[in-house]
This record gives C-alpha cells, structure tokens and sequence, in this order.
C-alpha cells in the first residue's frame, strides 16, 4: 500500500493551504490520486473548493485522531474508498455532500451527516459499522443508493440495513436512510433514530418483505421488544403496519406481504405517532379542482375543512368548504375515502395550494399534505352535458384527454340506479331510458377521471 505524504506531495501538485488543522483544496485546484494511495488526515479539517474525483481503485481517504472534525467547502468530493478510524466518540461532521465509489469503511469513531448527504454510486456500501461507529445524524440529513432491484431475494443495497425481498421487479429503487426521531404532523410521537425512504419504479402488488434493521444507540428511549413498523406516505401521517417477526438480539423488525413502499421507521404500539393515515391529492379537471382525500381510520372524527390558497394575489391559507365524516359519531377502523370539488376556484392566479384541516369533536385537530395543483395546460374530461332540462336524450361534449371508455350511471334523487353504460369517449347524444319526470344524477367516469351533474326531465 502507498501513502501520500501530505505535506510535501500535495504542496507540490496543488498549492494547498495547509494551516491551523485545515487542508484546503483551492478553487481550480484537482487532488489526483492512483493505485493504493492512502491520503490521511490526522485530527485535520478538510475545505474543498477545487476537485477531489477519485475513481474506484483510486486510493483512500482516511480521517483519524482524537479531534472533531469536518468535510466543507464549495464543492462536494467523490471519494474512492473513504475510512472513519477516529479515536473513542470523536466524529467527522459534514458541512458539504459528498458521494463515494466503493465504500466507506468504519474502523471506530462516527460520521454526523449534519442535514447533509452522503450519495452512494451504486456498487458502493458500508463496511463495519457497529453500535460505536456509525453514521448518525439526529439534525438531519441521509445516505442514500440507487440500484435496480429485480426480483430481490434479500437484499442489501448498499448495506444500509433496508433488506428486501420480492418476487416482482421494482426496477430502479432509490433507498435513502435517515436518522431523525419521526413525529406526526402536529409534532407528537417519536421514533427510533432511523427510517428508510423506499422509492422504486414500480411501487404497486409488490407483496414485499422489509427486514429493516437497526442499532441499540438508535432506540431513543423506545424498548426494543415492542417496536413495530410504522410506514408514512408523506412523512406526517403515519400508519401503524405491525411487525411479521422482530429480533432484539440481532436488532431488526421485519414486516412481510407489503404492497407497496414509502418512508419507513420503528416505534412503539402506543406511541401517538398516527393521525388516521390522512392521505390528499388532486388535479385540475372540468375548470376546477378535484380533490381527493381518505383516511384508514378515524377516532372522533367531526369534520373536514378545505383551505387552499393562489401562487399570487392571497398568499394564506383559507377555509373554502366543510365536509361532514361518512361514519356516524366518526368513528371507523376501515379505509374511507372522500373528494370534494372546488367550482369555485380562479384559474387567473398561478398555482393553487391545497391542504385539509381535520377536527376532532374535542377540538384537537390536525393537518393533511399540502398539495400543488396548476390550472394552466389543463386536460379537460368533460366540456359540458346539456340540456340541463330534457325530453328524451342528453348531449355530451367530451374533452381532450386520450382515453377510450367512458361509463355513464344515472341514480333518481332516492339513490337508486336508474341507468349504467359503458360507451365511447367522444362527444354523442345518450339516449334516456324511460323514466318519470324530476330531477336525476349523472355521473360520467374513466377510471381517475369523474364528472357529476344533474338534469331535469320533464
């Protein structure tokens, strides 16, 4: 193995800045390695404003001693191999991403990302991390990998500690580990100091094992031999998924049969972590938004605000409408699914934010993901159903989205079905079948896509 000897080579080939504890790549500068080189850095900062772009069997970034220290500058170095060999529970601390070729080795002491990132390419991983020497990062910040997982029978990726197991292709899979305490969207509960955010490219019928392991130092306060999987779709509201098997020895929980991935963490059966899985999305249809929303469960649930809010103009939040729950007392331990859709909206102000307000009846209350949705370039599934007072036929005047089907269902005012077909999706003219005269429901769907109405037969 050859060593580089900082002080005289470097000086040498880059003009460093070398002083006080810090070495300093300058701007312009390119730190260049070959073969087995070993660049140590003993109780030294490391400020990179040039170039440090190692290829893999390029060398070794070693950072040792007994002090703190630090990873910054403009620009975020790729290492080949990089070593944590740190005396007791001194750290080396991120200020800058950085992304590593092979591995990064830990032989003692820990790296704090700091919110900052470390990127994976996507043969590398972690070698030898253990309870005192690992990566942690409570203020924020991930490691993350990309690897295409098809058909994955335990693995590994990266050795982040994530392991999966299905026997259909996710494709391109992007696993990011964090280790931030998870708390609901009114900042209640918390986890372990470690979650996964799982992103493949096919995310649906997957029927997945997660083994998803851990470290004693991450409990934060939780005990080990009740954590469960909790699993969140956009990181504030969380459900609680259970646990297959779970092992405190070896630490990890495992969960089989998930059909689908998100974020990830531990926690505890009572811990108030969950706020019912409240879940919303929307698109612009019709000149107007459609939102939808569903909850898994409900716990004196009294009711629903919608508020929204335009890129320009009114820059708050304000309430547009209240839907009442479907469940009697709103109370359920079943998913229930809700839409509303916004008329009322303008088009002439940019983007429109969404979000949902949920009250309970003792005035606790939370709040749903906040959504985008943007008028402009809008695909439009029904232009218009006219006359709104009929004889005999209504006339349909599609939009412009590509679709084939179309479904048509007619309810009287008592619910009950008065007509159903599956027709082309193309502007024509529905024959009505017989029916009494008063006011009916139509509905118009092509899977996502709906459009409601009512008409008057005379």
């Amino acid at each position: 193995m050859r060593y580089v000897l900082i002080i005289l080579v470097l000086c040498i080939a880059l003009n460093p800045v070398i002083s006080q504890g810090v070495l300093k790549i300058e701007s312009g500068a390119v730190l260049k390695t070959t073969g087995s080189a070993v660049v140590t850095l003993e109780d030294i900062n490391l400020v990179n404003d040039g170039t440090i772009n190692q290829l893999v069997g390029e060398g070794i970034f070693r950072f040792s001693g007994t002090a703190n220290n630090t990873i910054s500058g403009v620009n975020a170095p790729l290492f080949d191999i990089l070593q944590i060999a740190k005396t007791g529970v001194a750290k080396l601390s991120l200020q800058q991403n950085i992304a590593i070729g092979s591995d990064i080795t830990f032989i003692s002491g820990l790296i704090d990302l700091n919110n900052n990132n470390i990127f994976l390419q996507p043969a590398a991983s972690l070698n030898g991390e253990s309870e005192t020497s690992r990566i942690m990062g409570s203020v924020g910040g991930f490691v993350e990998i990309t690897n295409t997982l098809n058909a994955p029978s335990s693995i590994n990726a990266g050795n982040l500690g994530a392991i999966i197991t299905s026997g259909i292709n996710l494709g391109s899979t992007t696993i990011r580990r964090g280790h931030q305490s998870q708390t609901n969207g009114s900042g209640l509960g918390h986890s372990i100091h470690r979650y996964f955010d799982i992103n493949p490219s096919n995310n649906s019928a997957l029927n997945a094992t997660l083994r998803f392991q851990y470290f004693d130092a991450e409990l934060n306060g939780l005990a080990e031999n009740i954590l469960t999987m909790w699993k969140s779709e956009n990181t504030s509201n969380w459900t609680s998924e259970g646990f297959t098997s779970r092992n405190g020895t070896i630490n990890y929980v495992e969960k089989t049969g998930i059909p689908g991935f998100s974020r990830w963490t531990l926690s505890s059966p009572g811990n108030p972590l969950p706020v019912t899985g409240f879940a919303l999305s929307g698109q612009w249809q019709n000149n107007g938004a459609k939102l939808n929303w569903k909850t898994e469960t409900e716990t004196n649930n009294d009711h629903f605000t919608i508020q929204r809010y335009y890129q320009t103009g009114q820059q708050q939040f304000a309430d547009v409408a209240t839907v009442p729950p479907q469940h009697i007392g709103g109370n359920s331990t079943n998913t229930t699914s809700y839409d509303y859709f916004d008329a009322a909206v303008s088009s002439s102000h940019g983007s429109v934010f969404y979000r949902i307000r949920q009250a309970d009846i003792d005035n606790r209350f939370t709040f749903s993901n906040t959504i985008r949705i943007t008028p402009g370039g809008m695909l439009l599934f029904i232009d218009k159903v006219y006359p709104t007072i009929v004889q005999s036929q209504l006339n349909i005047q599609v939009g412009n989205i590509p679709l084939d089907k179309i479904t048509i269902t007619i309810h009287d005012m008592a619910g009950k079905l008065i007509m159903q077909k599956t027709m082309s999706y193309q502007s024509q003219q529905v024959q009505l079948p017989v029916i009494s005269s008063g006011m009916y429901h139509l509905k118009i769907q092509s899977g996502q896509w709906e459009y409601k109405s009512s008409f008057v037969k005379q």
